[in-house]
């Protein structure tokens, strides 16, 4: 489990797609992974999740978060939205993850460029995608995440 030192971490996987969604729900389930899972359908929604406003505080809370971030989305793609996080003071810290079916080497030049802390390839089969996940959350359990 992805919970260290009874601290858990608050995951925000950015992702538009309902399969690709239950995929992540269906592995975290399997491999015990017991952090709080936030979804935003798209880069925007994401910003907005993250950010505190006058009339409302960020839904993803701001202790240890960790985004996982497709990059083939509507509205705002995930380049896009690693281009507006890296630029912000207030969110430009928080680790991402980029989990896409894109091999494309520029889109992996352009994450890394972008600060990510990883770039991963979606698994076809289950069964390997359950593996990635519990791979993922072994190395971030023993990773320290700032606050």
């Amino acid at each position: 489990m992805l919970i260290t030192n009874n601290r858990p971490i608050n995951i925000l996987l950015v992702e538009d797609d309902e399969v690709d969604i239950m995929n992540v729900q269906r592995a975290f389930k399997k491999g015990n992974i017991l952090n709080p899972l936030f979804i935003a359908k798209n880069g925007l929604e994401a910003l907005n999740m993250l950010r505190d406003t006058k009339d409302n505080p960020a839904v993803v809370p701001h202790e240890r978060r960790l985004i996982l971030l497709d990059l083939n989305m509507p509205k705002m793609g995930g380049i896009e939205f690693l281009q507006n996080l890296r630029s912000d003071d207030d969110l430009k810290s928080i680790p991402v993850v980029v989990l896409t079916t894109s091999n494309q080497d520029r889109d992996l030049v352009e994450a890394y460029n972008l600060n990510v802390a990883g770039y991963l390839i979606k698994p076809v089969q289950f069964a390997h995608f359950v593996d990635l996940m519990t791979t993922l959350n072994k190395y971030w359990s023993f990773s320290e995440i700032p606050n």
